[in-house]
């Protein structure tokens, strides 16, 4: 049944959600309901080359659900982008949103494309295509928008603009992730990386951590991993090793995290920054350390990787980076504490939320005030999963499942079936 979402993220999303529907005893009758996307779109999208020839891109958009209120989710631009990827994308993000008790349902899109193949104005042409492929099946009360891995700020101010030409207005609140000078809210683009931070403080309290005699590993150096290694560097605690898709470093003395981010800064990527302290990506996740982030893509974090992990805190900044059998071995391991996807990287979702209520009011709050109500939204889907989990005797990552699928449900089944 639905074999269009086939593939290895979307059946590792089913098994989760098939986990988390029997510890909550959901009918099986119910379950395909709650499983499936609502809606999965799929546009193609051509442009002019810069030297004149046409090319064709697929994209995809998939809605999980609207029983909460529009859908919500993020736009990424990979060669990897498949529709099950998309649909597991999805999935998460609406026991996301409804973990984190936002009026949302989950919804995710990606073209597949290499964003680092493309020029400037390229990028820019390909953003309004797929955006007005989209426009008949978006909205501000539909779908809503967000960056995610190849899109940025820019790419979000272009969908807002060609949604907007389309309506004959300006529609700020069709996309969230913009440039403040076009309706974004302050503090917006470092809000996933500052909330993983927080969600890590918060679990050295629970295990007595001392963050600053301790040290982290961060895979994923991109708007959420540099976030985190620099707040985490500002908190005292030793950056071992990082890594992006083009280079790997590791100093046992620590990195210098202000120095690498200049770096950054003026070249994009980490390849070049250093010799001495290269290593191989593939053994990051092995290095022995306190805080382990994972803050790239899926499924890193396999069985073969789970066993061989030193960690105190696993926090999981990436969507799905632990595969259903490293959960497994995860389980037997009460030694590390594990900070769940959909709740670790949630402050992006919580702040795009800010920034799209304050584009409907048009009245727009300061950055402090952003982040505090961040951070509170954060604390009470942190201690509820940690207590759930202890109440339902399961994994932190079943108990912020269950909690999200839950009220799901029990929207779905207010409104009842419809026809």
């Amino acid at each position: 049944m639905f074999d269009i979402y086939g593939g290895p993220v979307f059946n590792m999303a089913r098994q989760q959600f098939l986990q988390a529907a029997d510890i909550l005893e959901i009918p099986n009758d119910q379950r395909d309901r709650l499983l499936y996307p609502k809606r999965a779109i799929a546009v193609t999208c051509p442009i002019h080359r810069d030297d004149g020839s046409t090319v064709v891109y697929e994209g995809y958009r998939v809605q999980h659900h609207l029983s909460l209120g529009p859908s919500k989710g993020g736009v990424r631009f990979s060669p990897h982008v498949d529709l099950g990827e998309v649909a597991a994308l999805s999935l998460w993000m609406s026991w996301k949103c409804a973990l984190m008790n936002l009026p949302y349902g989950g919804a995710k899109g990606g073209v597949r494309v290499d964003p680092y193949s493309l020029s400037h104005k390229e990028l820019e042409a390909l953003s309004r295509r797929f955006m007005q492929e989209l426009i008949p099946f978006v909205g501000p009360h539909v779908d809503v928008m967000a960056p995610d891995i190849g899109t940025n700020e820019q790419v979000m101010a272009w969908f807002m603009d060609t949604y907007s030409n389309d309506a004959g207005r300006t529609v700020t609140e069709i996309v969230t992730g913009k440039p403040v000078s076009c309706g974004g809210t302050a503090g917006r683009r470092e809000a996933t990386g500052r909330g993983v931070t927080h969600l890590i403080f918060r679990a050295s309290e629970e295990i007595k951590l001392n963050l600053s005699q301790s040290s982290a590993v961060i895979q994923g150096f991109g708007n959420v991993g540099s976030v985190v290694a620099s707040e985490l560097y500002d908190l005292g605690v030793k950056i071992l090793a990082i890594s992006d898709h083009t280079a790997a470093y590791h100093d046992p003395k620590g990195l210098n995290i202000p120095e690498i981010l200049k770096y950054i800064a003026t070249h994009g990527v980490l390849k070049g920054y250093s010799t001495e302290a290269l290593i191989d990506p593939a053994t990051i996740l092995t290095i022995k350390c306190d805080i382990l982030v994972p803050a790239a893509v899926e499924r890193v974090i396999t069985e073969e990787i789970a066993n061989k992990i030193e960690c105190k805190i696993l926090a999981e900044a990436a969507n799905g980076p632990t595969t259903v059998e490293a959960d497994a071995v995860f389980a037997k391991r009460p030694d590390i504490f594990i900070i769940p996807d959909i709740l670790c990287n949630s402050g992006g979702v919580t702040v795009s939320y800010f920034e799209w209520v304050q584009d409907l009011q048009q009245f727009f709050w300061e950055e402090e005030e952003v982040i505090n109500r961040m951070t509170k939204i954060m604390d009470k889907g942190f201690y509820e999963t940690i207590s759930s989990a202890k109440q339902l005797k399961t994994t932190n990552r079943m108990a912020a499942t269950c909690a999200g699928l839950r009220r799901v449900h029990l929207a779905k089944q207010a409104r009842g079936l419809f026809p």
